[in-house]
């Protein structure tokens, strides 16, 4: 019953809305950070990707965290839209290159289809103005401890100008990831 509520309270809390997050119109803060996709390392660079398009840059608590996995697997069966939108989808957690290999590769979750970027210190989540918090004895899906802060759930869809065009919280991972979308079709039709 203490798990239950205590997953419940962990919910509640990491689906606040992002109050202090960067809004629309503000320009978003360029980062570089070691990153998975399909398993592999790299160096991302957010000024790099938006060279290409608008980037999709969702923040979520932990890899193998119930929300965090249903968003990922969302992003990537969603993964061709967002493409044909012309936009590229990049996570970022607090979770270590480690553990971000693994959920990268996982095909119940990003399946390969998008990197997640690691922010250990939590220096990229706090640049965007994002809340951290620290809560013991959370375990993941697997059953590990999850030693690190959790960012909160907030998505930012970022124009290749470096502007924010859309902040998305407080909502479901499902709705967050269909919000996102919504988003960036929305650019492509103005454009």
């Amino acid at each position: 019953m203490k798990r239950v509520l205590l997953s419940c309270l962990i919910s509640t809390a990491i689906c606040l809305p992002a109050l202090a997050a960067l809004k629309q119109g503000d320009s978003a803060p360029d980062f570089a950070a070691q990153a998975s996709l399909a398993g592999k390392e790299f160096k991302y660079s957010l000024q790099e990707s938006l060279k290409k398009g608008p980037v999709v840059v969702y923040f979520y608590p932990s890899a193998f965290t119930q929300g965090c996995n249903v968003q990922a697997h969302t992003f990537s069966v969603n993964q061709e839209k967002f493409a044909a939108a012309g936009a590229s989808v990049v996570g970022v957690s607090l979770d270590n290159i480690q553990r971000l290999n693994q959920f990268s590769a996982d095909p119940e979750y990003c399946a390969g289809k998008f990197p997640v970027a690691s922010d250990a210190n939590g220096s990229i989540a706090k640049s965007y103005d994002l809340s951290i918090r620290q809560i013991a004895g959370i375990k993941d899906t697997k059953g590990n401890e999850v030693d690190h802060g959790l960012a909160e759930r907030t998505t930012f869809v970022v124009t290749p100008d470096g502007k924010i065009a859309a902040t998305i919280g407080g909502m479901t991972p499902t709705e967050n990831v269909m919000k996102a979308l919504e988003a960036v079709q929305q650019l492509k039709a103005k454009s």
